[in-house]
């Protein structure tokens, strides 16, 4: 009895077993099966080729796009191309109108910068009435330049300065350049008058020992700010000679140092600061006043660079300037004995200003010379000499002539004798009109 139990005890638990065994069986083919069915509802019925179709399409639908979008950016780019040269094109059918509306008396004023002085015959001027309006129409200048003791404080400045715009531009229809010398440290008009409660600003030479473009920037943002606010639009600076020698005192604390390039970093730095202040600025003192020893404000100025180490020095910064589209430069009357062969200063020289610093170098924007009636050029030239001189050799503006009247009287003669082409003059305020367009705007 006892092994019949065992045995029958041993048939009921391979019993169990096989159904354990077909019943786990059974599940597996369940989830197998379920597996299947999923993967037939996600991906169809799981055909290999439809699903590269599927790749394939949303392949070409991608690259659709993409073109599409490339498509947009060209056109996008093409507008604002089309828009620019658009502007361009009616800036300058603007100019050619206003240049063809204007008598030559009219075009030969407009190459002038001048003091308040000189346009209107007073000692001192420190406000703009009936004389300075008189003046203006008589002879509408291109532009006023202002000196400390035309500049007493904030009210007076802003008074005498709108007034005199507001008497060009109902002469003309145009702006009026009103600039002033304002470097910082020596050079300050409105800096060093403690009754403007500006910022005062250092050298330059101790912003450039320290190397910080945006201190250079920041430094252009104030000056342009409060030049701004008083009613100029123009500023001669940034000083961008580089001072290659040591014993040179006329920009020894002007310049921003010794090394080309930073140079040219912190003048474009400061530019800009100007610019975004909606202040015209320029490069000066072309072809760099750094290497002299004797000051043109004097008399006979020079440095002994051949063509070759100016373009590896001092024309360094100048060109940086071109090559960002500077508008103006102030060229100076220093003299390159080694480079044209004379003693001719630079602001009446062809080579230096037409075959060097336009063709050679490409500069097309506005020059303005140094002040005429700076020893370097009243020792050798009269104010009429030194001016039709300084047009024929390719300069624009000229600037602060000893004698306003003979220098103008002197121009008109040129033009009218052939000396001078009317056509060199159109030039001229043809650039200077391109200028003064970016104070309208």
């Amino acid at each position: 009895m006892g092994k019949r139990m065992r045995r029958s005890q041993r048939g009921e638990h391979s019993g169990s077993n096989t159904k354990y065994i077909l019943g786990s069986i059974a599940a597996v083919l369940v989830i197998v099966v379920a597996i299947a069915v999923a993967a037939w509802v996600i991906y169809g019925n799981l055909n290999p080729s439809d699903q590269g179709r599927d790749a394939d399409q949303k392949q070409t639908a991608v690259q659709q796009e993409e073109q599409k979008t490339e498509e947009n950016e060209q056109a996008d780019t093409e507008d604002t191309t089309e828009a620019a040269e658009e502007n361009s094109r009616g800036t300058d059918a603007e100019i050619e109108n206003i240049l063809n509306g204007m008598t030559l008396e009219e075009k030969v004023c407009q190459l002038f910068m001048i003091t308040p002085e000189a346009l209107t015959g007073v000692g001192t001027a420190t406000q703009a009435g009936t004389a300075t309006q008189d003046a203006i129409n008589a002879y509408p200048v291109g532009g006023v330049i202002y000196f400390s003791k035309n500049l007493q404080n904030p009210d007076q400045t802003r008074t005498m300065l709108e007034n005199t715009q507001k008497y060009a531009s109902e002469r003309l229809g145009f702006s009026i350049f009103l600039s002033v010398d304002e470097e910082g440290g020596q050079v300050a008009r409105v800096g060093g008058n403690s009754a403007f409660g500006v910022e005062k600003i250092g050298n330059m030479s101790d912003v450039g020992s320290r190397g910080d473009t945006q201190e250079a920037y920041e430094i252009g943002t104030t000056i342009g700010a409060y030049l701004n606010d008083l009613g100029f639009n123009m500023d001669a600076a940034p000083d961008t000679d580089v001072l290659t020698n040591p014993e040179n005192q006329v920009v020894k604390y002007r310049s921003f140092g010794s090394d080309p390039e930073l140079v040219a970093r912190m003048a474009e730095s400061e530019l800009r600061g100007l610019n975004d202040q909606g202040i015209i600025g320029m490069y000066k003192h072309f072809p760099g006043h750094g290497g002299t020893t004797a000051d043109s404000h004097e008399g006979y100025a020079y440095v002994d660079d051949t063509l070759d180490e100016l373009r590896s020095g001092a024309f360094v910064p100048f060109q940086d300037g071109i090559d960002n589209g500077i508008p103006v430069i102030m060229v100076s009357h220093i003299s390159c004995p080694n480079v044209t062969g004379d003693n001719t200063p630079a602001t009446l020289s062809k080579m230096l200003i037409t075959d060097i610093l336009r063709d050679e170098m490409g500069f097309d924007g506005m020059v303005i010379t140094d002040a005429l009636n700076m020893g370097a050029i009243t020792a050798q030239y009269s104010s009429s000499e030194a001016a039709v001189a300084a047009l024929n050799a390719g300069a624009d503006m000229l600037l602060m002539p000893e004698d306003f009247q003979s220098a103008y009287q002197g121009v008109l003669s040129a033009v009218e004798n052939g000396t001078v082409p009317e056509e060199r003059i159109d030039e001229s305020v043809r650039r200077i009109l391109e200028v003064k367009s970016s104070i309208e705007k």
